[in-house]
């Protein structure tokens, strides 16, 4: 059963997918249907979830779940990679590309390198201030009070 993002409780379950590039305009427009259908089949052993999917920042997809209604399985989680996966192949675009991190710097989505990230912090262009995506948040609630949030409140904090 597909809910509107905007009406997901705080405690639902999220899955959030980092594209390595932007998305266009026109490519939205294209996988939004996509997205909300595959929201209404998702299913977990027979049961449909209460669920739904969104595009923020042009950059990320998130897949939620109200876990109340009903829990996710493992096989139902594997669906969800799946489509992710063909949503790749359909925008030649990466969403599992765990090696590149995603900042809020000027309003616009920036990515850096795990490797570039101890240069940028010595050269101070990276702070414990500078808002960093954090995809490991895993709640509604935590996306809507502190996403993006400052890197020294997420795991990068180490670097600092």
């Amino acid at each position: 059963m597909y809910i509107p993002f905007n009406e997901l409780p705080p405690h639902a379950r999220l899955w959030i997918y980092q594209a390595n590039r932007p998305l266009t305009d026109a490519e939205q427009d294209k996988i939004k249907p996509t997205l909300q259908r595959f929201a209404e089949e998702w299913s977990s052993h027979g049961t449909g979830l209460q669920a739904s999917a969104e595009l923020l920042h042009n950059q990320f997809l998130v897949l939620a779940n109200n876990e109340t209604a009903a829990a996710a399985s493992g096989c139902s989680i594997d669906k969800s990679v799946n489509f992710v996966r063909e949503l790749e192949q359909q925008l030649q675009v990466s969403f599992f590309d765990r090696t590149q991190l995603a900042f809020l710097k000027e309003g616009e989505v920036e990515l850096i390198s795990v490797q570039e990230l101890k240069k940028k912090v010595s050269a101070g262009e990276i702070s414990e201030n500078t808002l960093y995506f954090d995809t490991l948040v895993n709640n509604y609630g935590e996306l809507q009070e502190a996403w993006p949030r400052p890197a020294g409140n997420s795991w990068l904090s180490r670097y600092f």
